[in-house]
């Protein structure tokens, strides 16, 4: 990623909301999850601010179930202080890994930000601190009732095959080469960010501010009774 333990801080980012929301049924037949409002705005919009005073300029947003809603609500992103484009995924299922490279020509060759768009959290986003030569940055969270077990083992800020366990909060810097040697039109993200850590490319962090996902109705549900801590 650029300079050893460095000052770069990304400038694009690309936010996840082609999902279809199947566990937030009934809502999401009629609203895409990255529309539903919490705090008064949706949630995109929160993670559209959050980005922007970190510094990105530039905006990808990846659309499928609904996109039209999401891509009338957000524009141009000129009000919310950066650009937005979109990646079209249609009708076709990419998976997150497919559809991070189907978009890689609007981001750019340097690392960018990745975000699930029904992510809420605190989380400063200036505070990541990637490394050069790695191929991935990752936000961790302490495990969740709904995921015990965690995804990563982290140690000593790198990811890899021991440490605690912890889960990925869907927060992420990725760099472009990453994807390169994917020759598979839909695949993960997972089995990628594996590959990566057991050879040693792969940092990250525990972040234990506020952080929720509102993959489920129960879950968003959660998130408006608690707003973040400022």
């Amino acid at each position: 990623m650029t300079s050893a333990r460095n000052e770069f801080r990304p400038t694009r980012a690309m936010i996840l909301a082609a999902g279809r929301g199947r566990r937030l049924r009934p809502v999401s037949d009629r609203l895409p999850k990255a529309l539903m409002e919490v705090e008064g705005k949706p949630l995109i919009e929160h993670l559209l601010a959050a980005l922007a005073a970190a510094g990105v300029r530039e905006a990808v947003v990846n659309l499928s179930w609904l996109g039209g809603m999401i891509r009338a609500r957000l524009g141009d992103g000129s009000r919310h202080g950066l650009r937005i484009r979109y990646s079209e995924e249609g009708e076709s299922v990419w998976d997150t890994g497919g559809g991070i490279r189907r978009a890689l020509p609007l981001l750019g060759e340097e690392p960018f930000w990745v975000v699930n768009a029904d992510v809420r959290t605190s989380f400063p986003f200036p505070a990541a601190n990637p490394r050069a030569g790695d191929l991935a940055w990752l936000m961790l969270v302490p495990n969740p009732e709904h995921n015990p077990a965690g995804d990563f083992h982290l140690r000593e800020e790198r990811v890899g095959k021991d440490g605690p366990r912890y889960t990925f909060g869907g927060v992420s810097i990725l760099a472009p080469e990453l994807f390169r040697d994917s020759a598979e039109k839909v695949f993960g993200l997972a089995p990628l960010l594996r590959t990566a850590a057991d050879e040693g490319r792969v940092a990250g962090a525990l972040y234990e501010g506020y952080w929720a996902d509102a993959g489920t109705v129960e879950r968003l549900e959660a998130i408006r009774r608690r707003p973040p801590e400022a």
